[in-house]
């Protein structure tokens, strides 16, 4: 059988396409069936397109063929990498009453007697293993929400091995909120790709933190991360991200969401250091009466790139959705912003929201912010805007009259600034510690990530 020829010129795809070729019967056998049966249609994907560019996306977006462009190495014989698990259970989150595991890469690890703790009707768990173990659950729901015509989603779906998988059965409401802490360690450069799985049934809930972080910080990773969520009538989702990598670290995180009737999703998504990340939230309120809240904040010093992507599709009548992003950018940072929404003829009734305001503390720092609406109804309740300034000055000069250090005084205003996204986490304990983060990162004090889990 001869194979089609690869009609894709973008070096970055080619390079894991072959890796893939060469590498094809080691992929499948440390994976699992669900997972393996989708890598065909995604190399067919992958040999007709490319990864988006500056010349397909446009200057404001973070460039993904620019970041997978790099020769990393691929952990395809999942090669047992020394990862200190135990030392990196602390994040700098602590006092948390949570259900903990890692993320080692792309390897899943649980907390000590994870599986007795967790309540009937939870499952959280290696997405490898629970495609082996329930593989109609998981092939029900796994990349029939990431769009796999798209070349990231395709890519990731081509190499991912394992990953994480979580559900929640109908009505079932845990107590108390997961924890995920994904890790990057290797004794080599490496690309890490991730699979995040996470279904919540029919009047089911679910609260799950996410701390990500690189452990060893004096070589380059990329991390490739797609995050599918299913949520089912009137089904709730609490999912707050931390990010804590190294400025080596480039990291793409797709997070693809479908909401039933009368469904619930609060999402917060906070960097706090970084190489260079993009976030692209992609959020579709399927149902009649489903809301969605969308808040983020980002810090940016030294050369630090962070771009946040949002699209959410009002597809149903009478739902409702919010997005706050805040961004803080010094030194010679960058940042970037696109939030679109999109209202279908059919969703009468909408209200969609949308604000990023900014803050340049340097010259150096850059913004870039792009909001859109996309309208077909009348019946419609919509806003959209953006704001990028400096500190206030009057009320600098102000703290300054009154005996406060100028520095000190600007680090007051940038927390200030910070509030209300703060605010907005409901995960029990978890604001005041972020308020904390923020405050550490603000002072220029926070390091790697100390006290994440309590195990």
């Amino acid at each position: 059988m001869t194979r089609a020829p690869m009609k894709t010129q973008d070096p970055a795809l080619r390079q894991y396409i072959e890796l893939y070729e060469h590498n094809t019967g080691t992929l499948d056998a440390h994976s699992a069936p669900v997972m393996n049966a989708l890598r065909p249609r995604a190399l067919e994907v992958l040999r007709d397109t490319q990864l988006p560019s500056r010349s397909t996306e446009g200057y404001e977006k973070t460039p993904l063929d620019e970041m997978f462009a790099p020769d990393y190495g691929v952990n395809v014989a999942r090669v047992n990498l020394p990862v200190d698990v135990a030392a990196s259970f602390r994040c700098d989150v602590p006092n948390l009453s949570t259900l903990s595991a890692c993320l080692a890469n792309d390897a899943f690890v649980p907390s000590r007697d994870l599986a007795q703790r967790l309540p009937e009707g939870v499952t959280f768990m290696s997405l490898a293993r629970a495609a082996r173990e329930m593989p109609e659950l998981v092939a029900g729901h796994y990349a029939t929400i990431a769009p796999l015509d798209q070349a990231a989603v395709a890519l990731n779906t081509l190499l991912a091995q394992d990953g994480v998988f979580i559900h929640v059965a109908r009505g079932v409401r845990p107590d108390k909120a997961l924890q995920l802490v994904e890790i990057l360690s290797a004794p080599v450069e490496m690309a890490v790709f991730r699979r995040i799985l996470i279904v919540v049934e029919d009047d089911a809930e679910l609260r799950l933190l996410v701390c990500d972080h690189t452990q060893e910080r004096t070589r380059r990773y990329l991390a490739s991360r797609i995050i599918e969520v299913k949520l089912g009538r009137n089904a709730r989702l609490e999912l707050c991200g931390i990010e804590e990598s190294s400025p080596l670290t480039s990291a793409w995180s797709g997070l693809y969401m479908s909401q039933d009737e009368g469904s619930e999703s609060l999402l917060n998504s906070t960097t706090l250091t970084c190489g260079t990340t993009r976030n692209d939230f992609c959020i579709g309120l399927d149902g009649e009466h489903a809301s969605a809240r969308v808040t983020g904040m980002a810090i940016g010093g030294g050369e630090m790139h962070i771009d946040n992507f949002t699209s959410v599709v009002h597809a149903s009548p009478r739902c409702h959705s919010d997005q706050m992003f805040k961004y803080v950018l010094d030194d010679r940072s960058r940042g970037a912003f696109e939030g679109n929404i999109l209202v279908e003829e059919g969703a009468m009734f909408t209200e969609a929201y949308q604000s990023n305001r900014n803050i340049l503390a340097s010259p150096d720092a850059m913004m870039h912010c792009k909001p859109q609406l996309v309208i077909y109804n009348d019946d419609v309740k919509a806003s959209h805007g953006a704001t990028t300034g400096q500190l206030d000055n009057e009320a600098l000069f102000y703290m300054r009259q009154r005996g406060i250090p100028e520095a000190e005084a600007r680090t007051m205003l940038m927390q200030a600034f910070m509030v209300d996204v703060i605010d907005s986490v409901r995960i029990p304990g978890l604001n005041e510690r972020l308020r904390h983060l923020v405050d550490r990162r603000f002072a220029g004090s926070l390091g790697d990530c100390k006290g994440c889990i309590n195990s």
